[in-house]
């Protein structure tokens, strides 16, 4: 018995160093394996992935580092890789990136083309060249139209840097950071899906698009397509300088980089321009076309609204010199607003009279540091119907005036002197006021103005300040009765031996008159 038992443990002892042998051999001949693979596959995949990306963009790729690993499978990482264009050989790279990994099975290996699921990048930066530098040369090997031996499923990217370079030299590359970039079906010839958040440079706010992208036209990336839907959240419109608010936008876009046509509107409850400090919510509707390469807004048409008024504008947005800015150029249209509104955005006095307004004019913002009321330049037409004016004192001259025109002098003067609660209310006599004007500086200037109430018809020319402290006009006014009904009185039937006088072109009384001082406390009189 005992002697069986003893017999025994010599076996064990031999299967345990047969085991342990056998497992020392594998280990020892998956770790000559992977230095296989490591030594004779990493070159070959590292080529394919060279020969891929120069085929697809007609590029001269470098990758400083590339290894693989085997955990979780089969692992490619690589480090420092970049794709300089054939086409713009004297360009920095369009495309660099910092690092990327990506994990495959062994099979996957040797289909054609390699399917890969996804891939991480890290430190992407895409660099778009300007449209005119593309090299007169002709095609290189990889002109992007070899065989794409990879595709790759999904790429992943957290932070990555998009420059868009311009035709100007004067001008910096638009720079869009972008914070997640998920990119589908990226390899082979049709478009591939993407979503993407990004932070808009100016005004800074947060863009969330999904879309379409591509394929990638090597030859001319500029007519890469591009479609899908954007919302432009939180967007800080003070940091454009002369105006303030918080503006949101939504919408829908669709074309090559260079002429991306945009569908959308906007939404800013408190929007304020510098020069008056009043706040209002302004709603956008655009139709847009958009140069992706240089930043260029062609806006065909928007539509505005704010408080009671409507605006159309056409035009085009222009970025500055060295990026600094956007010169702004438009013709505006107003066939459904009120003077008020127009008075309340632009000027930080109250509104000085209200009526309907009908207004067009060429709208010209330039760049500079100086504030918007200052840059902002304007000339056009307008005409004011059924003004009243909101000044007690203005309002009471203006009454007068239409009462003496009509000589009705003892009307005029039982007007109510000063405004009060006990005061009866002054009489809401229609007015009409129509005229050509510029504005530069903070300062209307209107070489043509017609002031018509009952009974007077006046024409002035002359300038205002913005902020109400100057007026300083000086015409012409034209009174349907003669001097003497407008004056009134004893002292009217003195003057009647002069009313033939004062009988010009039709009217009973032409007068040539002033009106100056300041918006609380204007002067009207004679000036002969």
């Amino acid at each position: 018995m005992s002697k069986s038992r003893n017999s025994g443990k010599p076996r064990v002892s031999r299967h345990l160093k047969i085991a342990l042998t056998a497992l020392i051999t594998i280990a020892i001949g998956l770790v000559a394996g992977v230095e296989y693979a490591s030594h004779r596959i990493a070159p070959l995949m590292r080529q394919r992935v060279v020969d891929s990306l120069s085929n697809r963009f007609n590029s001269q790729v470098q990758l400083q580092k590339f290894h693989l690993t085997f955990r979780q499978g089969l692992g490619v990482e690589g480090e420092k890789l970049s794709l300089r264009s054939n086409l713009y050989p004297d360009l920095p790279p369009q495309i660099g990136i910092g690092k990327f990994s990506f994990h495959a099975g062994l099979f996957d290996l040797f289909r054609s083309p390699m399917r890969i699921g996804s891939v991480k990048l890290q430190g992407l930066t895409i660099n778009l060249p300007p449209k005119n530098e593309r090299a007169a040369m002709p095609k290189a090997k990889g002109s992007g139209r070899g065989k794409i031996s990879i595709v790759i499923d999904r790429i992943v990217c957290d932070d990555a840097l998009l420059l868009m370079m311009t035709d100007d030299p004067k001008k910096t590359p638009l720079e869009f950071d972008i914070h997640a970039l998920t990119m589908q079906n990226v390899g082979a010839n049709h478009p591939m899906k993407f979503k993407a958040e990004l932070v808009n440079p100016k005004p800074i706010g947060n863009i969330a698009t999904a879309g379409n992208f591509g394929p990638w036209n090597s030859d001319e990336p500029h007519s890469t397509h591009v479609d899908g839907t954007y919302s432009f959240t939180n967007a800080d419109l003070s940091t454009t300088h002369g105006i303030t608010g918080i503006l949101s936008s939504k919408g829908k876009y669709s074309g090559p980089l260079d002429t991306i046509t945009v569908d959308g509107e906007t939404d800013t409850p408190d929007f304020s321009v510098d020069v008056s400090g009043h706040e209002l919510a302004l709603h956008t509707d655009f139709h847009a076309i958009v140069n992706g390469t240089n930043g260029n807004t062609y806006l065909e048409p928007v539509r505005a609204h704010f408080l009671n008024t409507d605006l159309t504008a056409n035009g085009q947005v222009v970025r500055g010199p060295n990026g600094k800015g956007h010169d702004i150029t438009l013709d505006v249209v107003i066939g459904k607003g009120r003077i008020e509104d127009l008075l309340q955005m632009g000027a930080s006095s109250d509104p000085v009279m209200t009526g309907a307004v009908h207004l067009k004019t060429k709208f010209h913002l330039p760049t500079g540091d100086a504030t918007v009321g200052q840059r902002l330049h304007l000339q056009g037409t307008f005409q004011v119907d059924r003004v009243n004016f909101t000044n007690s004192n203005i309002k009471r001259h203006v009454d007068e005036l239409s009462l003496r025109g009509q000589g009705k002098a003892d009307q005029a003067k039982a007007l109510p002197q000063e405004s009060s609660e006990i005061a009866p209310p002054l009489p809401d006599i229609p007015a009409t006021l129509q005229g050509t004007f510029s504005m530069a500086n903070r300062k209307i200037v209107l070489p043509y103005l017609e002031f018509k109430v009952p009974g007077a018809d006046i024409q002035l020319a002359g300038k205002y300040s913005l902020d109400g402290n100057q007026f300083d006009f000086a015409g012409h006014a034209r009174l349907q009765a003669h001097i003497s009904g407008f004056v009134g009185g004893w002292k009217g039937k003195l003057l009647t031996p002069l009313d033939p006088f004062f009988a010009k072109n039709g009217a009973g009384t032409d007068v040539p008159i002033k009106i100056t001082g300041t918006k609380s406390n204007p002067n009207f009189g004679l000036n002969f």
